[in-house]
């Protein structure tokens, strides 16, 4: 296949710098169009200098210039869209574009980067988020699940899981598919500054996190809910997690330590053999020996594990990059595999370590 024109909405966030980063070195994804109202016309490098001059003299574009792009592309030709703009204002975003893609006769296949399309039903999401969802009448067509717990999907599109809760199901789906544990799931995790996204606010902003290290909505995080749901869909098997989020000192990177009771008395090593073949053959998960460490997936679209046991308990440690493996990277990832494109393509670029 040649390269697909590929367009990002939610265009001037730290996610949609890093897709902008993984689609300039992506041999089959190629940038037509990045959605920004609030800097329509202006150069894309000026937002994100770090781009250097992959994308030229592009400039952001308004939600009217890219569905006439779509409106006047060919019958049946394939465009790839990805959404980072915000919780409660993608729906209705991606609803706009799916519709223009059905009135052209092209074919459109959406990844959402938010949190918009990871709920089963309409419900469940504004029991969370407190609204509306903005477009309940696609619901059944986005499949929200890692890309490596699901090998195919019966939908069209994808609403990629958070951060947080990528790193959760990680541990938390081979632990309830294989009966490992018992369903009660105790979660302590520590994330990033980047994680709050671009505008900074009081808890959030680095200054107040730099040499800090605190907790934020114990037991009452919105990524609980979305992992319970997406790990019942999975696995069959509902688990019970009790998460206590913390806001670290460092601006990228999630650590999460998941610990439960073992169903049967196993060790450290038997564990991390049970995981190892779990997740043989995906490229992006490895299981390590020791305690995995954030330097040595930052950047990167790579996860690693580790595992440890006690008096017939266990603690399985998941470090991932939330910009890359919990966001832009992940979400490529499923792009590549809804177009038929090798997963890895454009992923594969070790960590940078020494940040």
């Amino acid at each position: 296949m040649s390269s697909v024109a590929t367009i990002v909405l939610g265009g001037t966030g730290y996610v949609a710098g890093e897709l902008l980063r993984l689609l300039v070195g992506h041999p089959q994804l190629e940038v037509a169009g990045v959605m920004s109202e609030s800097q329509a016309g202006t150069p894309i490098r000026n937002t994100f200098p770090q781009l250097q001059d992959r994308l030229g003299e592009l400039a952001f574009s308004t939600k009217q210039d890219l569905l006439t792009a779509l409106k006047n592309s060919n019958s049946g030709d394939q465009w790839a869209l990805f959404s980072a703009a915000p919780h409660g204002a993608s729906a209705a975003l991606i609803a706009e574009f799916i519709e223009q893609a059905d009135a052209a006769g092209c074919k459109l296949t959406v990844v959402d980067v938010s949190a918009d399309f990871r709920y089963a039903d309409a419900d469940a999401y504004s029991a969370v988020y407190g609204q509306p969802h903005g477009a309940p009448q696609l619901l059944d067509q986005f499949a929200s699940a890692v890309p490596e717990h699901l090998a195919t999907t019966d939908q069209p599109h994808i609403g990629h899981p958070g951060c947080f809760a990528t790193a959760l199901l990680i541990a938390a789906v081979p632990l309830m598919k294989l009966g490992l544990t018992e369903t009660d799931l105790y979660a302590f995790g520590i994330t990033g500054s980047t994680g709050s996204g671009r505008t900074p606010a009081a808890g959030t902003h680095h200054p107040e996190r730099q040499s800090n290290l605190f907790a934020y909505k114990p037991l009452n995080h919105r990524h609980a809910p979305e992992v319970s749901g997406i790990c019942t869909t999975v696995t069959g098997k509902q688990p019970a997690l009790h998460f206590v989020p913390h806001s670290g000192p460092f601006a990228r990177g999630i650590h999460m330590t998941v610990q439960a009771k073992l169903t049967a008395n196993q060790s450290a090593d038997d564990i991390r053999n049970v995981l190892h073949e779990y997740y043989a053959g995906c490229e992006f998960i490895s299981v390590r020996d020791g305690t995995p460490k954030i330097k040595n997936i930052v950047g990167s679209n790579y996860c690693h594990m580790g595992a440890a046991t006690q008096d017939g308990s266990v603690a399985v440690f998941v470090v991932i990059d939330n910009l890359v493996k919990g966001a832009a990277g992940g979400a490529v990832q499923w792009m590549n595999r809804k177009l038929g494109f090798n997963e890895t393509t454009g992923l594969t670029s070790p960590a940078l370590a020494w940040t």
